[in-house]
């Protein structure tokens, strides 16, 4: 068994060495900021949207003009959670102990909070009172001025920002586009994982977002870019892949990056100095078996029907026509109305990834390891 630090990362950055490409995408929110354009970054979910933003951020640092804030809204609910997480992320971001940090704890005294420290991680945590909603509006609106008007231009991303379209306070994409229109020296990156609701908030002419920024999709990583860059990381660390192996997990993740970089994580702890066809397939196995857990509650959470259509899914790869009466047949799923109404529900509860391209799409299992772990046990 490998001792040594595990370079293929599942969660987290650390460096450019041990980053996959994306060099691409990195330049073009590089040529955005320089050029005052907000993003859309859209991508599904393990597709290593969240290490872009913090790769484009270590990038960052090369330039003195720029400062970055990072902020995952995904856990909130409303308007007082949406400030509470933009806080706690300034404060990590700018201490106490750096200028702006101390700017910030200045006017965060102003609010009366309520400051206390993760025991763990040591990160400040906020606990704020509002007695009415045009508090909360002031103080977001005070977190963006201040911001803008540090002696250094901001990126801020803020990572699933669909979340805000599920706030009770219903003026909210109104409330935060106004405030953001009159700001000068704040770039945004507006990142979201539900594909569907990120298109409507800033593709709709009915929305406050409309065509307010640039897009930009991530897409899987080339094969020949991500195998080039798995043969170099384990060589780096005196262990060699052999082909075989290395094609095997290129086709088992199906590309996805979480996925590959598990499998890959997992193998390099087995391996000692060859990393071969079996030590990957003890890899994929021993991955399967400690998300059985989640697995299993899946199949708790959604109905018999559901749960075969999924199955059938898993076994099929990609269906891009989920009314044929192959697919229907084959699976015994019901009829074309039944199989459209639980695609329906197992999209809504991100079990199924809808992909669309210029022949039309498909739609597949959204997590590789449970449609794995389907494909081997039914």
């Amino acid at each position: 068994m490998n001792n040594k630090q595990n370079p293929f990362l599942i969660k987290g950055y650390k460096s450019a060495e041990l980053f996959c490409d994306r060099e691409e995408e990195v330049q073009k929110l590089y040529k955005h900021a320089q050029n005052g354009i907000d993003t859309t970054l859209i991508s599904p979910r393990r597709m290593g949207k969240t290490g872009l933003i913090f790769r484009f951020f270590d990038f960052l640092k090369a330039d003195n003009n720029f400062k970055s804030v990072y902020v995952d809204i995904y856990p909130a609910r409303s308007l007082a959670d949406f400030i509470k997480l933009l806080s706690e992320a300034i404060l990590r971001q700018f201490p106490e102990n750096t200028t702006i940090g101390q700017r910030f704890f200045n006017i965060i005294k102003g609010l009366r909070p309520l400051i206390s420290y993760d025991s763990i991680s040591g990160e400040p945590q906020l606990q704020i009172t509002y007695q009415t909603e045009g508090e909360k509006q002031q103080t977001l609106q005070g977190l963006l001025h201040f911001l803008d008007s540090q002696d250094t231009e901001i990126v801020l991303a803020i990572d699933e920002f669909q979340q805000i379209a599920s706030f009770p306070e219903k003026n909210i994409e109104a409330l935060l586009r106004t405030y953001i229109q009159q700001l000068k020296n704040t770039r945004f990156i507006f990142c979201g994982s539900r594909k569907d609701m990120m298109t409507e908030m800033f593709s709709s002419a009915k929305r406050p977002f409309f065509a307010s920024t640039q897009y930009l999709s991530l897409d899987k990583i080339g094969r020949n870019i991500y195998a080039g860059f798995i043969i170099k990381t384990f060589k780096n660390n005196n262990i060699t892949i052999e082909p075989e192996a290395l094609d095997f997990i290129l086709n088992w993740t199906k590309g996805y990056t979480f996925y590959t970089q598990s499998v890959c994580n997992t193998a390099f702890l087995l391996a000692d100095e060859i990393v071969d066809l079996d030590i990957v397939k003890k890899s994929c196995a021993e991955l399967l078996k400690s998300n059985e857990a989640a697995f299993f509650q899946y199949r708790k959470l959604l109905t018999p029907a559901q749960w075969e259509v999924l199955i059938a899914m898993a076994k099929e790869g990609e269906v891009s026509q989920i009314t044929s009466k192959n697919f229907i047949g084959k699976y015994h799923v019901g009829t074309p109305a039944d199989v459209r109404r639980i695609v329906k529900a197992l999209l809504n509860k991100e079990l199924l990834l809808e992909t669309l391209t210029k022949s039309g799409g498909y739609y597949q299992v959204y997590d590789v390891f449970l449609s794995r772990w389907l494909e081997k046990e039914y």
